[in-house]
């Protein structure tokens, strides 16, 4: 015998309407999960994403035991997948961000106080990766040509990173005065 409230409560899960949700009960004497199963068949409500049907009775000699292992398979495959996608979507994510700060924050090369040359701190960090060899002594040389280096922006234009960039170039020109000063005096 079907009951009100299980008319109620298969109404409210597949929004369909009242006499639908009674004959849905009558046919499966008032299994509501079967009668779920029954309307997904009839194509009056929308199965599970994922699909598959699922069942109360024990499906041993229908076969469907084995497309339930399949279904099994499938969806710890789109688990697995869908972390990976997640994964991702993260990571580009990130990149995102990254490049977004790089472009944000500026490296800028002067000579006696005129800047020389703005680049964003991704085309340095590119440039680093890319063409270290020849990126890392071009900057040395350009210490010893009066050059120096500094840092600006949101994230970088902090006085410490300047600071230490400031103590490199005053560094490179004590050795140079050394240097300058031993030639003299030979």
């Amino acid at each position: 015998m079907v009951t009100l409230q299980q008319v109620e409560e298969l109404r409210r899960y597949a929004d369909i309407t009242f006499n639908e949700a009674k004959e849905a009960l009558e046919e499966t004497n008032g299994d509501i999960l079967e009668a779920i199963i029954n309307l997904e068949k009839k194509g009056r409500i929308e199965p599970p994403k994922g699909g598959g049907y699922y069942s109360t009775k024990d499906a041993g000699e229908t076969g469907e035991q084995k497309s339930s292992e399949a279904k099994a398979g499938t969806e710890s495959t789109q688990k697995t997948s869908s972390s990976f996608s997640d994964l991702v979507n993260r990571f580009t994510t990130f990149v995102g961000k990254l490049f977004h700060k790089g472009n944000r924050n500026i490296f800028e090369v002067s000579k006696n106080g005129q800047s020389t040359m703005t680049l964003p701190v991704t085309v340095l960090v590119i440039l680093l990766l890319f063409t270290f060899w020849f990126t890392v002594p071009l900057m040395i040389i350009g210490l010893f040509f009066g050059y120096k280096y500094s840092f600006s922006g949101p994230e970088l234009g902090k006085e410490e990173v300047n600071r230490t960039m400031d103590q490199v170039s005053d560094v490179v020109d004590n050795l140079k005065k050394e240097f300058s000063g031993e030639n003299k005096n030979d």
